[in-house]
């Protein structure tokens, strides 16, 4: 039992970042843009959340300050997707590139550097819930502010008229722009809040999952969330099922290396992500040519009204 709760742990802890940005870039790509600048926000996202956090010792700074600096880039990606009608692909790789870059520069001094750490939840009540209990105990709040998020998300998204009017961008820009939708206020808003879903994303790598800062820390999660968003069909509930299939993988890499049992290969386990992630893309694809697939109809299109 406690092989089981640690694992599960791990897999709740390795899961969230990926989690986090893949709900942004749901609603991102819902409204019809395409951000390939995930990873690059999120590593701006993890150098600007230690900066901040190492130098005034304030967690709340350092998320909003992570979440504020994923935005101006998911803006940056807004402005030129939106008024000036570039390729959204290579405007995210460009996105991406300069998050890279610009990290990489910037936090170098602060390599090998103690930061802030998110303490965990220390809750009377979780005592008391055998099982779940004693895995959300290991946990911090952002965790369950993130599983919050998951049908906080599905509820806009399917239930309201903000989320169908979001919908509709991403489907049918021009009959949406017809009906009254503002469909660029929409767009920017969405690309908007995927920076700050993926800001916060990258902070929660340098404060929580490995305290500290490295280049390159956040290890290709930018592209796994953005295949995630495929594998759960641009749905935020199928997003947490897929986070936390990646989560698992995570956690027998720890699991083996804490018990040194080896029942799968280590470099198997580290390779196996990114295979799952190619397959995903792999599998939508023939769905996709076959028929099958909810791709919002207007993604990475550019919007014009016609006067």
């Amino acid at each position: 039992m406690n092989d089981l709760i640690f694992i599960a742990s791990i897999t709740l802890k390795s899961c969230i970042a990926v989690l986090l940005a893949s709900i942004g870039e749901i609603f991102t790509e819902k409204s019809g843009i395409l951000n390939l600048g995930v990873e690059g926000i999120m590593l701006i996202g993890a150098m600007t959340g230690f900066i901040i956090g190492y130098t005034t010792g304030s967690p709340v700074m350092a998320f909003t300050g992570a979440m504020l600096a994923g935005g101006l880039l998911a803006l940056l990606h807004a402005f030129l997707s939106i008024n000036l009608h570039a390729s959204q692909v290579i405007s995210g790789l460009a996105i991406t590139i300069f998050g890279m870059g610009m990290s990489s520069f910037l936090g170098r001094p602060f390599i090998g550097k103690l930061g802030i750490r998110l303490e965990e939840l220390d809750c009377a009540f979780l005592d008391k819930v055998p099982f779940l209990g004693r895995i959300l105990a290991q946990q911090t709040f952002l965790v369950l502010i993130a599983l919050m998020i998951v049908p906080l998300s599905w509820f806009i998204l399917f239930r309201t008229n903000l989320g169908l009017n979001i919908r509709a961008a991403g489907e049918d820009p021009a009959a949406a722009d017809a009906a009254g939708v503002p469909v660029k206020f929409l767009r920017y808003g969405c690309t908007l809040f995927g920076g700050l879903m993926a800001g916060m994303a990258g902070a929660y790598l340098s404060l929580v999952y490995t305290p500290g800062w490295k280049e390159g820390m956040s290890a290709g999660q930018g592209w796994i969330a953005i295949a995630m968003v495929i594998f759960s069909t641009w749905n935020p509930v199928r997003a947490l099922f897929g986070a936390l299939l990646f989560g698992g993988l995570n956690a027998l890499q720890f699991y083996f290396q804490a018990t040194g049992a080896e029942l799968i290969p280590t470099y198997i386990l580290r390779i196996l992500p990114y295979l799952l992630t190619v397959l995903v893309l792999f599998l939508v694809t023939a769905l996709k040519r076959g028929g099958i697939g909810t791709t919002p109809s207007a993604l990475g299109n550019p919007f014009s009204r016609e006067e």
